[in-house]
């Protein structure tokens, strides 16, 4: 999904629109990723290798299953057994680093990760991520501290909205959760631009009524959204 330039401008067009009534800030960020989540696919392999092949013990494992590990010839004393145990021990310390890697790799398909990657810790970095663009962009240094971010991670399929503390305590938290709604709403149709423009008017909306207009309503942060 990308935004073409005058998808951006009309986003642009948006947010100006909504600022003109207001001394509040808007910024919107799309991301199209905010974590590879490598953490995730090693804990899944890890159990994966950890588990799996204990399935194999009630069939019988035996080190002979994998070829090349097995002895034509038996030793019948003592010291034979230690060396067939020791083999086994071996076959099975393949197989499992076999099924790790298999694992890892498929839990590197996207989709894949994506179902089994906890919805909570999507949040939390996605969230963590949202914050880190609210810093840098400077939304929470404005004159009346009422910067408001609208972010959105595509791959993640997370929407956060983060109002600077000026106009968070002012507002009912309900009001950006039908932010988050209508952007989430926008995504899911492959219509980000209206998506956004709806976030843009309610977020727009909620600023006006607390936040109106200074007689000198100097644009301290640009009115565009940034992809990253």
């Amino acid at each position: 999904m990308r935004i073409k330039p005058d998808e951006h401008a009309a986003i642009a067009a948006a947010i100006a629109a909504a600022e003109a009534k207001t001394s509040g800030e808007i910024f919107c960020v799309l991301a199209r990723q905010v974590s590879a989540y490598r953490d995730v696919s090693l804990i899944w392999a890890a159990a994966a290798a950890l588990i799996l092949p204990l399935g194999l013990i009630p069939l019988g494992f035996d080190a002979r299953w994998l070829p090349g590990f097995a002895e034509t010839w038996e030793a019948g004393h003592l010291a034979a057994r230690d060396v067939t145990i020791g083999r086994t021990i071996g076959v099975y310390a393949v197989i499992q680093a076999a099924v790790f890697v298999f694992a890892y790799l498929l839990l590197r398909i996207p989709p894949l990760l994506r179902l089994l990657t906890p919805r909570s810790i999507r949040r939390d970095r996605a969230r963590q991520a949202a914050m880190h663009q609210f810093l840098a962009h400077g939304l929470h240094v404005t004159q009346d501290r009422t910067g408001v971010l609208i972010f959105a991670a595509l791959d993640d399929h997370q929407v956060e909205v983060i109002a600077d503390e000026g106009i968070y305590s002012r507002v009912d938290p309900e009001i950006w959760a039908e932010a988050v709604a209508a952007l989430t709403s926008g995504l899911k149709a492959r219509r980000p631009v209206e998506g956004f423009q709806r976030a843009i008017d309610l977020t727009g909306g909620v600023l006006a009524e607390h936040f109106p207009p200074r007689a000198t309503n100097r644009n301290e942060v640009p009115d565009r959204l940034v992809e990253i």
